[in-house]
Formats: structure tokens, sequence, C-alpha cells
């Protein structure tokens, strides 16, 4: 099989196991918002978001040794095409035509900049003293994002997506640099690389089950967002990818970007709550105590007076 289209399906398979941990995580996260880090490492439906997480990154690592990071990254935007089916399965209703559109919108926008973006393995990996000045700048970014203070959701949700984005690309240097046999598995640029690895997966992982507080629409859409974004400036920049067609592919690849993104945004919008006619009880039950009508009480009624025996009512 060829190693682009190996690194598409291992991408998609890692995108789904994504999906059902993000859903998951959520629902954890709106069932019990005040919950802290202990009460989380206590939960057992919180292990099962880690270990999906895990399945989700292994299968990623393995993508990243086949493809680019312009080519794996930006198919993290099939997690939330993934998370609208599962959570609206979960939630008991179809999916809206609002997310069929966006899902239309994200797959066309991801086909385009694979038009572009497709190339072969990757060819150079970062140096360690490149992966020390991309974590120093990136955990400076996070704790700017991270802070206490305002509300938590979207700034949250993006240092996830930027320390994932950043984990991956400092995976797919580990990755090479083992596999291909250039450094030892007991290098000091394969062991420190590593673990900051391992340091920005996990912030990532904390990050997201802070930001799924607020639901799990707008932060795992800004997540999707940041992660392929930080990983393309280090692919970019550092890395030496590019992206073929010269301006014409350039252009090409920012409209797709621009019409992914577009369709993230659709994706991350609440379904409208459908009135359930045939159920007029249950309709009942979801009024809101200030919003229902007082019915009056037989006292309060005007009863009409009955005439008395023997006399006609006029007419």
């Amino acid at each position: 099989m060829n190693a682009t289209l190996l690194a598409l399906a291992l991408s998609l398979l890692s995108s789904v196991a994504y999906a059902a941990a993000a859903v998951a995580q959520e629902r954890l996260a709106s069932r019990d918002p005040g919950s802290g880090v202990l009460r989380m490492l206590s939960s057992g439906a919180w292990w099962g978001s880690v270990a999906l997480n895990a399945a989700a990154a292994l299968l990623h690592v393995v993508a990243l040794k086949y493809g680019p990071l312009t080519v794996v990254q930006p198919l993290g935007a099939l997690t939330l095409v993934a998370a609208v089916p599962l959570g609206a399965r979960i939630a008991g209703r179809r999916v809206s035509t609002t997310e069929w559109r966006g899902t239309a919108y994200t797959l066309a926008g991801l086909a385009a900049i694979l038009v572009v973006a497709s190339g072969s393995a990757p060819g150079r990996v970062l140096s360690t003293s490149e992966a020390v000045a991309v974590a120093a700048v990136t955990a400076a970014l996070i704790g700017l994002l991270a802070r206490p203070g305002a509300r938590p959701g979207i700034r949250h949700a993006s240092a996830s997506g930027v320390a994932s984005g950043v984990a991956s690309a400092l995976t797919q240097t580990v990755t090479v640099a083992a596999t291909d046999r250039s450094e030892s598995l007991l290098s000091v640029q394969v062991i420190g690389v590593a673990l900051l690895v391992a340091a920005f997966a996990a912030g990532g992982l904390l990050l997201s089950q802070t930001a799924y507080r607020d639901g799990l629409g707008a932060p795992l859409a800004v997540v999707t967002l940041a992660n392929p974004l930080a990983a393309a400036v280090i692919g970019l920049s550092l890395l030496g990818e590019g992206l073929r067609g010269g301006a014409a592919g350039m252009l090409l690849a920012l409209a797709g970007a621009g019409l992914a993104a577009w369709g993230v945004v659709l994706l991350t919008r609440k379904p409208p709550v459908p009135a359930d006619d045939d159920h007029p009880v249950a309709a009942v039950l979801a009024l809101e105590p200030s919003t229902a009508s007082v019915e009056p009480s037989l006292r309060d009624m005007t009863v009409p007076r009955q005439p008395e025996p023997g006399h006609l009512t006029p007419l």
C-alpha cells in the first residue's frame, strides 16, 4: 500500500477513536462539572476516555511515520465529523441538516488541502535544539491561554489544540529517529523529546477536559482547528514541508482551509430542539415554572346562574 494512503487510513481510524473519547469526556464533564483532577482520576469513565485517547494516539503516531504533518494533522478535523453522529446517537436525536452541511463542507475542504499537501514520508525531523525551542514557546503560550481568571472554555480549548499539535510534531521526531535507527532509543534526543511528548499530550488531555465543561461543540471546534494550525506552522517553517502547485496550490489550500473551518463552525452549532406535538404531556413537563400559565380554581370561576324551576328563561 502507498505510504500516503496508509497514513490516510490510519488517520481516519485515529479520528474515530478521538471522537469517541471526546464524547465520553463531554458526558463526564457535564455530569459532574465541579469535579477536580483527583475526582477524575478515581473515575472509571474518565480512564475509559483515556484508553480511547491512547489508542487514537497510537494510530496517529504510526500515521506520522508514513505521512507529513501537513497531510496527517488536517485530517484531525474528521474527529468532529465523527463526533457529531456519535453525540447525536447518544442524545437520541437525528443529525440535523446543518450538521450534514457542515460535514460536507469539512470533507470538501480537507480534500482540497490534501490535493496540494500530499507528499511522501517525512524527510527530516526537529533537531534537539529546535525541539527545545518549540517546547519553550509552546509552554509560554499555554501558560498565557490557561491562566486563571476568565471563562475557561475557549482559552483552554485553544491551549489544548496547540499542545496536541506540538506533541504530534515532537512525536514524529521520536518515531522517525527511532524507526530509522538514526538515533538510539536511549539517546538524549529520543528520551528528552519523548518526555516532552508525554508532558504536552497529558497537558492537552487535561486542558480539553476543562474546556468541555461548557459543552462539546465550540471547544471541540477550537481544538480541531488549533491542532493542525500549530502543526502546520512547525511543518512549513522548520521541517521544510511545502505545498505543491505554487501560488495556485497555496490559494487552493487556503480556500480548502476556509471551507473546512466553516464546516467545523456549522458542526458546532447546537441543533434546535423540536417541539414534540405527539406527546403533549412531555411538552407540559418541559415547561419552566415561570412560563406555565396558572389555571383558575373553581372558586374563582363564575358559574352562570341556573333558572329556578317553573320560570322561563328570557329570550
